[in-house]
């Protein structure tokens, strides 16, 4: 019996050979297709990016110097952003409408005081008071003076919660929460914290 057995083994026709796989041609016109869809992708990305995420902005005005200079292009960061003493911020233009424009003017400024603090200016030692602490400012244009406007009169001010107190870096050239139509800015109106300098060349910087 084993010998028949093995046998039959022996006769058995062989197996078929397996058939090739080969993929099927690409259609006319499919290199494009997938080209268009990582371009499309990229710039979804960079609008998103852009929009949620970070910004770009320039400077507009002398404010901010010495510190930022006009025409200065920055790069803004937003998402999860919460305003911190001293951050250099960019505030959307419905803030400043009053400066007239079509829809306002966005503003860069300096973030001095957060929800729940206080702010003194002693004009006579030209002295920024937090909470009833002197601000080193080594960042300040010069030395600041008592502004003309009548709208700037005020030394004290109470920062609501959620709200921010700001200046300008060249105080006396800088509209800001001294002026009474502007005031203590909602956090809703910060479209970022200025996180990078991109132009010009030599004015590249972190901050």
């Amino acid at each position: 019996m084993a010998e028949d057995f093995e046998e039959r083994q022996a006769g058995d026709s062989p197996a078929p050979e397996e058939k090739k796989q080969t993929a099927p041609p690409k259609r006319s016109g499919a290199g494009l297709y997938e080209w268009l869809q990582m371009v499309l992708g990229f710039l979804l990305t960079v609008v998103l990016v852009f929009n949620c995420v970070a910004r770009l902005t320039r400077v507009n005005g002398a404010s901010m110097d010495y510190t930022l200079q006009d025409g200065e292009m920055l790069l803004l960061w937003s998402l999860g952003y919460q305003p911190e003493q001293g951050d250099i911020v960019v505030l959307n233009k419905t803030t400043a409408e009053f400066l007239g424009g079509e829809g306002g003017e966005a503003i860069v400024k300096r973030v001095i005081a957060t929800g729940g603090q206080s702010v003194d200016i002693d004009y006579v030692t030209s002295t920024v008071y937090v909470d009833g602490q002197p601000l080193d400012e080594p960042y300040i244009k010069e030395a600041m003076s008592l502004n003309t406007d009548l709208f700037m009169q005020n030394t004290h001010w109470d920062v609501p919660e959620g709200s921010i107190f700001v200046m300008g870096d060249n105080r006396n050239a800088s509209t800001d929460s001294r002026h009474d139509l502007l005031g203590c800015i909602d956090c809703g109106y910060i479209l970022g914290k200025v996180v990078l300098a991109l132009w010009p060349l030599d004015q590249i910087g972190v901050f």
